[in-house]
Formats: C-alpha cells, structure tokens, sequence
C-alpha cells in the first residue's frame, strides 16, 4: 500500500489582488504557513503562473517550481477548470461562460473553443516541463440544459452531444499521451461528466483512453445524493487525482436536490469547510488508502459560511490528521509461525 501525499491546497480560491494573495512567492509562503505541504495552480491567473511560457520553458518552471520549493511547498498539479468548461458550452451559457475567456475571443463561440483547447494543451505541456504527471480540467458540457426531460428528450439527442464532446476531447487527450500526462476530470455537476454513468459514456467514445481519469471530489456526490464511497470501489483505476472537500444535504418539505433557486446559504445541499459537513472522511481516506491511490490529498475550500482563511488553516490539519501512514507488515506478524509448500499440503491433509 502507499501513502497519500498532503496536505496541498487549490489556490483558486484564494488568489486576489490584496497581499499575500497576488503573487506566486507571497502565495505560497503563505500556504506553507498555514501548514500546506503543496500547493494546486489555477493555470488561469496570471498573478500566479505565466501559462504560455510554462508551456514552452522548461527553464520557467523550474524557477517557478523552485521559488515554491524555497517556500516550502511542492506544486502538486495544474488547473484548467475554467479553460476546460469552454472546450464545449452549449449556446444558452454562452454569455454567462464567455468571462472565462480571453477577451479577444469573447462573443466568439468557435474562436473561444480553439482559445480553450489550445489553454487546456499549453497546461499539459506545462505540466510535463514540471515533472507532473497528473492534470485538473473540466469536461464542459453539451447536455447539460436537458438533463431534466421535460419535455421529453428527443432519441439520440445525448448521444450526439456525447459524440461531440469526446470529438473535442480526443486530440487532447492524445497530447495528453504524448506528454504523459493524465486528464483528471473533475466530476460535477454542470458538466456532461457529472457521475459515474456519464464519465463511462464518454471514456467509451474515447475507447477508453488510458490519459482519461477522474478527480475525485465526495462533496459533489453528496449533493447528488450518490454513494460516495462505493464509487471509490468502482473506479478506483482511474481516480488520479482527489479534492478533499466537505459537503451537507439537509432535504426539507419545501426543497431538495434542486434547492428552490436559493442562495448556497439557504440550499439544502451546501459545501462547507472540512469538518463542518457530512462527508465521512475516516472512511473515504481509509477507501483511497486500501486502494493505493498514491496522489494529493488537495483541500479546495469552499464554505457559505466559514472565512476562507479559517478554512484553510483548519483544513491544512484536518487532512493531516486523516491521511493514513501505511503499514509496512500485518498486526499479526508476531504470531507467525512460519511454513512452507509441505507444511500447506499437510494442514490441508493433502497428500495422505
């Protein structure tokens, strides 16, 4: 077995133009002193990482990777969460969505496409030139708007969106391979990979391509109201990458999964700092234990409630507390009397 690798923290949250939160030594200075041993980069923001020269510098991110080693922390993985949603957005998000964008190619949905699959394949080869085998991105989503029949789905109307979306997706995922790096989609709701049915979907109309992974992420299951922790079971080969974040669902006689259109104060289901939700985290860290995932237990804080600064201070020792040191020999050694082949065959009465 091995052990996680933590506690690391995803700056998205975080980064601001106020100090220590608007460059990439205060930032990390600052997460080494809240007790982070890593640190997940939103590729996005420029005040952190200059995106289009990682691609090409190797020489950059080891000056990047170096000035956060001198910090303290390690950078853990890349983001493209806010790249990735563009490689498909169908058009009733198109305004809502088109901020993510440069703004050259804003108002440009074909444009803004390109521009975001180019992001997402400067990221990887970003994360090559760092030694980072393992890439954060979301899918996007075609599907989305229809995920409620009414009115009923007309047939195959899923399937063409699902074709499409792996269309997209395939050349980055070949870049992907060519640089070694595996695509871990973040499974949420708001993206056509939002469930396991949904990620099987499209992992077989990229015939089940080897760079095509998982985020794993229990909050977002917990709002869904799916079993978190068999899910672990079910694709534990190809969870590479894990966000540790809380979650509650508290259904009332006036609302549910939907929550009403209400603010995340007044949902029923709301993210929530590490600790002060209802994920069962002993048994979801005990789950990635037993099934050697050996990446970043990574805190991403999201809470209606709590200061984020709290949040993280508290999250960088809530993790610590719960990654499980691997044993290297079973609890009953001492009571090993030892054998071999002729003793089995004897015990069994084999051979009489």
């Amino acid at each position: 077995m091995k052990t996680i690798k933590g506690p690391a923290l995803f700056l998205a949250q975080f980064a601001g133009d106020d100090a220590p939160f608007n460059s990439w030594d205060a930032i990390t200075k600052w997460a080494a002193d809240c007790g982070y041993k890593g640190v997940q980069v939103p590729s996005w923001d420029g005040r952190l990482i200059d995106l289009a020269t990682a691609a090409e510098s190797k020489d950059y991110c080891e000056t990047f990777k170096g000035q956060a080693a001198e910090n303290g922390v390690e950078v853990t993985e890349l983001s493209t969460h806010l790249q990735g949603q563009l490689v498909a957005v169908h058009p009733a998000y198109d305004e809502a969505f088109d901020g993510f964008a440069a703004e050259s190619v804003r108002g440009n949905p074909k444009a803004r496409q390109a521009w975001a699959v180019d992001q997402v394949k400067q990221a990887i080869s970003a994360s090559a030139n760092m030694g980072i085998g393992a890439h954060a991105t979301f899918s996007g989503a075609l599907a989305w708007p229809y995920i409620y029949p009414w009115p009923q789905r007309p047939a195959g109307l899923v399937e063409t969106a699902f074709d499409e979306l792996a269309a997209r997706w395939r050349p980055i995922l070949d870049h992907a391979e060519e640089n070694g790096v595996d695509i871990c989609y973040e499974i949420h709701p708001g993206e056509d990979l939002h469930d396991g049915v949904t990620f099987e979907m499209f992992l077989e109309r990229v015939d089940n391509h080897a760079r095509c992974n998982m985020l794993y992420d229990p909050s977002h299951y917990v709002l869904q109201c799916l079993d978190y922790l068999d899910n672990i079971d079910i694709y534990k080969d190809r969870i590479r990458m894990f966000h540790v974040k809380d979650a509650e669902f508290n259904p009332t006689g006036r609302q549910g999964v939907y929550s009403g259109y209400q603010s995340w104060v007044d949902r029923a289901g709301r993210f929530r700092s590490l600790g002060d939700g209802q994920v069962d985290f002993a048994a979801v860290f005990s789950k990635m234990a037993a099934n050697d995932f050996d990446g970043w237990a990574v805190v991403e804080w999201e809470c209606c409630l709590k200061h984020p600064e709290d949040g993280a201070r508290e999250g960088a020792q809530f993790v610590s507390d719960h990654i499980i040191r691997v044993t290297e020999r079973a609890f009953d050694d001492f009571a090993d009397g030892g054998t071999d082949e002729a003793a089995n065959r004897k015990m069994l009465g084999i051979d009489r």
